[in-house]
């Protein structure tokens, strides 16, 4: 009994704003013990979100653990319930998922990135405890995306499981883990948004039931239209009824400028009574992509400068509470993006919320992942794979459906056509993409040469590229994307990855390449490379969108380089995100123009040649160098905000540097010390 009150008062507290349904959170005191442990009593406790591997994968343990783990939990299932509908709600789970319910087997998960729901009613007893029992494998399996990536398979349970409790008569819940709701914007402009909302029902109920849609569109608090639509809903799930409606002189999404959004809510009225509730973001706008001038936002001209995220951080792997979720995306704002590239595979639904009210571009994608530059295949010509492809692609696109921010479904990263070629999947997950979404195009990140079919097949096409890093130098970028541009001028071309790793322990005062694959990866390099393609990058209009390879450093096991092995270190922000490396702060002052600060690069070089350069970046017009207190002259910044004093001279030991703004009014500065060790 004891148990039942605690339920029912996490349920009032938890419960969220729907009508007809309630959710509670799943995610505390569950038992856990991997497969392979068959005694008694050798389970312990762990709260969601929760990885087994946050610790041997990020290691650097190339065969980290890759085996079951079995979740188990009681939950009391309340005797008012009876006559209603109780769902499992699972965000994420690593990779393969069973569910048993009281020893009996509910249904089965194929993928580690889309959210996935079982309708448990059949099997649950009320008014006692019920035993639920989640086996999950992250083992490697020929029939799954990804079969290979350079980034860790983290197995768990790392999202948030809740449990619904819905009438009989809802919107759907198992169409894909979707809202039950698609905002289809069919035609948009300034003067006008014609939008249909598909809104997916469910009659669990013995006969068919008198049903009204209503769509009521909310500016804030004022009430901006309302629109119905009465059906007679017959028994079965996932049935679809259309209400389309129209916003005159509609405020648009538009970008960090001006991330607008209206709420949507979907009120279902069955047998007179209000029977469920869904709210969706609606944010309207419109954009095209230009072969030769780029990305257009509700028609103004948008350069995209963009970044990639991965979703693991130091001593948590991939098991992220929002709060992480919350500096991350901070973190990108600061920085001044304003698009990004969720890679390799769907990401937290909280996530997208982020990216949508902080007006950033999305780029998501399936975990469809070729070797790049390693051994091993991305795609395999086997019936299943291709089936659970299909399955995450729906799962992508219709669970974030409604999320303004994602401008770009993305179907591939560096797939290689020998052997078994997956040409002729990709043109049917790129059909899938369009009869799924009509109004979103799709995209993909290739490596292969510059004609190969494969880079033919998406409406746009962008490529990873890392010339001054994996071979030639930094100037290359320029002259292989004009020779793109040029050879195939239909192509609309983006920049999927760029990048170049780096250690913040590792200092020179000269500049010199790191090598890749070794355990020298010097700062200012990073910092040279990211200088000289950006430059290349912003030039050139045509290039749709770039996208940073990596905003933050992350886990890859097989990684041998750099300061440590099991991290690849190509972010401008350290794994653990307490250090942003000299790159970002380039960024930061060509990104943002808001925010005005001065940084003096290369200061974690603290033991300088007697003459040495001092490189600064700074988004405000001129400063001055100050050395011991004596300056050094006022320079302007460059087109890329950068200022560099060449050749000045230190005296021996310690000198203190500052650079400061001309202008009394930023009163802005930066100091660093400076140790000279000349004779």
């Amino acid at each position: 009994m004891k148990n039942a009150v605690v339920l029912f008062a996490l349920l009032l507290l938890c419960s969220s704003a729907y009508a007809g349904r309630s959710v509670l959170s799943l995610n505390d005191n569950w038992k856990f013990r991997f497969s392979h442990q068959v005694q008694f009593k050798s389970e312990h406790r762990v709260d969601l979100p929760h990885t087994w591997n946050a610790t041997d994968a990020l290691s650097g343990k190339q065969d980290y653990l890759r085996t079951t783990g079995n979740y188990e939990k009681s939950l009391f299932i309340r005797p008012e319930w009876k006559g209603k509908r109780i769902y499992l709600r699972f965000e994420g789970v690593n990779t393969v998922t069973n569910l048993l319910v009281n020893d009996r087997h509910v249904g089965e998960h194929r993928g580690g990135y889309g959210a996935f729901v079982f309708d448990i009613t059949d099997f649950i007893t009320y008014n006692q405890d019920n035993k639920l029992l989640v086996k999950v494998s992250n083992a490697l399996t020929q029939d799954v995306m990804p079969l290979v990536g350079d980034f860790n398979i983290y197995g768990g349970i790392y999202r948030d499981v809740n449990l619904i409790v819905a009438d009989p008569v809802s919107i759907s819940l198992t169409d894909y883990a979707s809202p039950g709701v698609y905002l289809q914007q069919q035609k948009v402009s300034r003067q006008q948004a014609d939008i249909r909302a598909k809104v997916m029902l469910s009659n669990h109920s013995a006969e068919a039931v008198p049903a009204e849609v209503k769509i009521n569109v909310w500016d804030g608090e004022r009430l901006v239209l309302t629109e119905s639509l009465k059906t007679n809903l017959a028994v079965g799930e996932n049935q679809a009824v259309t209400v389309p409606f129209t916003i005159s002189n509609p405020r648009l999404w538009n970008g960090r400028t001006d991330p607008f959004m209206y709420k949507a809510e979907v009120v279902l009225v069955a047998g007179g009574i209000e029977a469920d509730k869904v709210v969706q973001p609606l944010g309207v706008r419109y954009y095209r992509v230009d072969s030769d001038n780029g990305f257009f936002l509700n028609d103004n001209y948008l350069k995209l400068q963009g970044v990639c995220r991965h979703q693991d951080r130091a001593e948590r792997g991939s098991a992220l509470m929002r709060e992480h979720h919350d500096e991350d995306a901070a973190i990108m704002m600061e920085m001044g993006a304003n698009a990004v590239r969720l890679a390799h595979y769907p990401q937290a639904s909280y996530f997208y919320d982020l990216m949508d009210k902080g007006g950033i571009v999305v780029w998501a994608e399936i975990p469809f992942i070729g070797p790049g530059g390693y051994q091993d295949r991305g795609f395999i010509n086997l019936p299943s794979f291709k089936a659970n492809g299909i399955e995450q692609l729906r799962e992508l696109i219709r669970q974030h459906y409604n999320h303004p921010s994602i401008c770009f479904w993305g179907l591939f990263n560096e797939l290689k056509t020998l052997g078994d070629s997956p040409v002729p999947y990709i043109k049917e997950l790129n059909e899938i993409a369009h009869a799924e979404d009509p109004t979103r195009p799709t995209t993909s990140a290739s490596f292969l040469e510059d004609g190969n079919e494969i880079s033919k097949i998406t409406d746009l096409i962008a490529w990873n590229k890392y010339y001054g890093w994996y071979g030639g130098s930094a100037a290359d970028l320029a002259k292989w994307a004009d020779q793109i541009h040029r050879n195939y001028p239909s192509y609309k071309l983006g920049i999927s990855e760029y990048g170049a790793g780096a250690s913040i322990y590792h200092q020179q005062d000269s500049l010199k390449p790191g090598d890749p694959s070794s355990w020298w990866h010097p700062e200012n390099w990073q910092t040279h490379y990211h200088m000289e393609n950006w430059k290349a990058i912003s030039e050139r209009p045509f290039i749709w969108g770039s996208f940073i390879w990596n905003l933050f450093d992350f886990g890859a096991a097989h990684r041998t380089e750099g300061d440590r092995p099991g991290i690849n270190d190509k972010g401008l922000v350290t794994f653990d995100r307490k250090v942003k490396k000299d790159a970002f702060y380039f960024y930061k002052a060509n990104w943002n123009k808001k925010d005005k600060f001065i940084y003096i690069a290369n200061r974690r070089c603290v033991d300088r040649e007697e003459e040495t350069d001092i490189l600064v970046f700074a988004n405000i017009r001129e400063a001055e160098l100050l050395v011991n207190g004596q300056s050094m002259g006022k320079q302007v910044t460059d087109k890329q905000a950068t200022i560099c004093w060449r050749n000045v001279k230190l005296r021996k030991g310690a000198n203190e540097v500052e650079v400061r703004s001309t202008n009394r009014k930023d009163t802005l500065s930066d100091k660093v010390t400076l140790i000279s060790k000349h004779l």
